[in-house]
């Protein structure tokens, strides 16, 4: 499993203290990648006893990844955030899933948002404020999945290529994910092997969920230019204000945060032209 990490030791205890405890009677190996933090990310890895990668100087997440895969032994590499919580039968639950779909060649489960302290009320008709991925119940083949909560068989990660290590915050897995597509490959949904997303104390407050959200807007609009699938700026125009009448209309704190996602993404096709 790889973990890469930056300066959020106190996410990155929990996310290791739940890798430490899988119910699987298989051997498997941890390694943390830190990407130049400059918090207590060191003592929190050495602790946790796993393998280490560290950067001196931030690389991005998707180098964190290609190394930790370069380094890992294992044949099925899961990859998974630094601020998630995994229960205990989600690495047996995503080996008897890839044993079940050969045919795969990455794999995704479920991401559950689990927002602790002051989160934004919610009205229940817009999405998590951070990423999230329910396909349903049973399992299923994706178009999608997200590095929070992913593996990849080693053959094809040979056979695609590592990640585009220019992507952060928008398009760093998806990029990867549609290249294996492009080439054929197989990209399966596993039901079971589900994990929490989580934001906490000041983290989940809305003025810090905005904040991120406005950033993920802009990258992913440039992302959308890279691929050349970007709408026009009217587009998004219109879906900023659908935002603003959500909010609105439904009393939706978390409405704002869907707004500076579009925010975001508008500023950056407006700099862009």
């Amino acid at each position: 499993m790889v973990v890469p990490t930056s300066n959020r030791a106190d996410y990155l205890e929990v996310t290791l203290r739940s890798l430490a405890e899988q119910d699987i009677d298989r051997p498997y190996e941890v390694i943390a990648v830190d990407d130049g933090s400059r918090d207590r990310t060191p003592a929190v890895i050495a602790a946790a006893g796993v393998g280490s990668i560290r950067h001196d100087e931030p690389q991005g997440p998707n180098a964190g990844r290609n190394e930790g895969i370069a380094a890992a032994e294992g044949d099925l590499i899961a990859l998974v955030d630094d601020d998630t919580w995994i229960p205990p039968g989600w690495l047996r639950a995503l080996v008897d899933g890839a044993e079940r779909h050969p045919e795969g060649d990455a794999y995704g489960g479920p991401i559950r948002a689990r927002l602790e302290g002051p989160a934004p009320r919610a009205c229940g008709r817009e999405e998590p404020p951070i990423t999230s991925l329910d396909l349903g119940d049973a399992d299923r083949e994706a178009e999608l999945v997200w590095s929070a909560n992913m593996a990849l068989r080693r053959e094809a990660f040979e056979r695609v290529g590592p990640f585009d290590e220019r992507f952060t915050t928008g398009g760093d897995e998806e990029d990867w994910i549609r290249r294996l597509h492009a080439d054929g490959g197989r990209v399966v949904y596993l039901a079971d092997a589900w994990l929490e997303h989580r934001r906490t104390g000041d983290d989940a407050r809305l003025r810090s969920l905005m904040r991120s959200a406005y950033r993920r807007g802009r990258n992913m609009r440039a992302y959308d230019g890279m691929r050349g699938v970007e709408p026009g700026v009217g587009r998004e125009l219109r879906v900023l204000a659908g935002c603003g009448w959500h909010t609105v209309r439904r009393g939706c704190p978390q409405g704002l945060v869907m707004g500076a996602h579009s925010a975001g993404r508008l500023v950056e096709a407006v700099r862009g032209r």
